[in-house]
């Protein structure tokens, strides 16, 4: 008898124990229904870490997320997604948690930790079960799971998953922005037998994004940097197939003062340059080169400078130019050189340049680092881990409780993987400065010592450059309409002018037998602009 009472015993108590994490489960619902999230997280909590039934410690673990999510917490809300799909399709909340993760991936505008995780769960196994998912939410992955296969070269992968993000998406743009970037990215397998139609394809991407007007453009998520960058993408493209005049065209539809107006214009001088307008060209870096811009990170713009100036034989300007690039970059070059090394920690790197007071960088670095969208998106997540933080810990409701003990600990892990993410950009960012530098500076010791010996081969010809200039005059640009009035550049930067500059060159190369020397774009101490106040 006693025998049989203990074999009772052995199987009543683990449904007493589950009938328990039910009864904790439901109170906790109960409170979260009722809005006293303060109550419902512990409750939560403690069965999705006690509870033996599956189902039961499964539905906690969601609503815990979720009542995080509410509270104004995304980041342990995250946390708790993650657990989740990492736990695979045998969670119960399975895909529950992973339409929470990417509904906290928008909140947060998380774009490094969430679409690396959704790229390592979208595999084959679970695809069939993932169409199941609301229609936004699949379009929203296979975008951001289409970001890390363009990242990592995987441009057929890339390209299939954007091209099955639908038009009434809110993030369709985006996505055929960075389809245009994938199709015209010469990695891309098939070049360049193919180069044609896939500059077709990514022209179609770029032009799409272009053409949202409305009510659907209103609906696209950051549409306005969007459409800046598609039109930065659609000067590239042309600019790669030699479209020099259908370049321009798309770099100049980049808005004054927007975010790439400075990349739009130091593009746009290389195409101006490669169409031989070589006074558009010194126009354009005359704008970069603008007061306003003294914070930008630009060295190659001296480089093109200084090369239109020898294209048309000016070598007193090429001396003058590339005299400036070395007092502006010079002692940057220097300056980087302790943080470029193999043993440079990652975090102090990252933690010095997301510094809100900087003293170790140049200026122009510091800033150029900071403005990379990734580095900023790690500034910006670290920022609310660390509000979290404090308003877990100050949390009357929660203090000393399990809940706040792990999440805390939980937070503190995705700010060190942060930090380590973080640092790794940076330290890239830094060697790409140091690396440029690096080139542009051995660019212009060519320009220079090219400079150098044409001027010999002048003088042994017997040329008199200084005649052959004073020959020459210098004409108004042409108006490029009736609306438009001209006004000589004295030496002061209007704002509301910067961008209409356009020089007109003499030119110091003596012209071939047969050919009548004529002027062509614009000197230095003869530069001219356009405006239209």
């Amino acid at each position: 008898m006693s025998r049989l009472l203990a074999l009772v015993a052995v199987v009543l108590a683990p449904l007493a124990a589950s009938a328990q994490d039910v009864n904790a489960y439901n109170r906790a619902l109960s409170a979260f229904n009722a809005g006293d999230l303060d109550a419902a997280a512990p409750l939560f909590f403690e069965t999705s870490e006690r509870a033996s039934d599956p189902e039961t410690k499964g539905k906690a673990e969601y609503y815990l997320a979720q009542t995080f999510a509410k509270k104004g917490l995304p980041v342990a809300a995250f946390v708790t997604y993650a657990a989740i799909v990492k736990a695979g399709p045998k969670h119960p909340s399975y895909l529950k948690g992973v339409e929470g993760l990417v509904d906290i991936q928008q909140q947060l505008d998380e774009q490094n930790l969430i679409p690396s995780l959704l790229n390592q769960a979208y595999t084959d196994e679970v695809r069939d079960q993932w169409v199941t998912l609301p229609r936004e939410v699949l379009a929203r992955i296979n975008f951001l799971v289409g970001t890390i296969s363009h990242r990592r070269g995987r441009f057929e992968e890339a390209r299939s998953l954007l091209e099955a993000v639908p038009p009434d998406s809110r993030v369709y743009a985006k996505s055929q922005y960075l389809l245009g970037i994938v199709l015209a990215d010469p990695r891309f397998p098939g070049r360049p037998g193919e180069a044609d139609a896939l500059d077709k394809a990514a022209l179609a991407a770029f032009q799409t994004v272009l053409k949202q007007k409305g009510e659907k453009a209103e609906r696209q998520l950051e549409f306005k940097e969007t459409r800046e960058l598609a039109m930065l993408g659609l000067g590239r493209l042309h600019y790669g197939r030699g479209e020099y005049k259908e370049a321009s065209e798309a770099y100049e539809a980049v808005p004054r003062y927007s975010r790439y107006w400075d990349q739009a214009l130091f593009e746009n001088g290389f195409s101006r340059f490669q169409n031989e307008d070589f006074g558009g060209a010194l126009g354009s870096l005359q704008a970069l080169h603008a007061p306003q811009f003294a914070g930008a990170f630009q060295p190659e713009s001296w480089i093109l400078k200084a090369t239109v100036y020898y294209y048309s034989c000016l070598f007193d300007e090429v001396k003058t130019t590339l005299a400036a690039y070395d007092d502006v970059y010079g002692p940057m070059a220097k300056q980087l050189q302790p943080f470029t090394g193999d043993d440079v920690d990652l975090i102090p790197t990252f933690n010095m340049v997301s510094a809100s007071e900087n003293r170790r960088l140049p200026r122009p670095v510091y800033l150029w680092i900071r403005n990379n969208e990734r580095i900023r998106e790690v500034m910006r997540v670290l920022a609310n881990v660390d509000s979290e933080k404090r308003a877990i810990v100050g949390s009357s409701s929660w203090k000393g409780s399990a809940l706040a003990t792990q999440t805390v600990a939980s937070l503190e892990d995705v700010r060190n993987t942060l930090l380590q993410v973080g640092g790794t950009l940076a330290k890239s960012r830094l060697r790409e400065a140091s690396d440029n530098l690096r080139t542009f500076s051995d660019q212009a010791e060519i320009i220079r010592v090219q400079t150098a010996l044409d001027q010999k081969d002048l003088l042994q010809a017997g040329v008199d450059q200084k005649a052959l200039l004073k020959r020459q005059s210098l004409y108004r640009p042409a108006m490029p309409g009736a609306a438009w009035n001209y006004w000589k550049f004295q030496g002061e930067f209007w704002i509301d002018e910067i961008g209409y500059y356009q020089y007109t060159l003499k030119r110091g190369c003596p012209a071939k037998p047969g050919q009548e020397q004529r002027s062509q774009q614009g000197r230095d101490e003869d530069r001219e602009e356009l405006g239209s106040r």
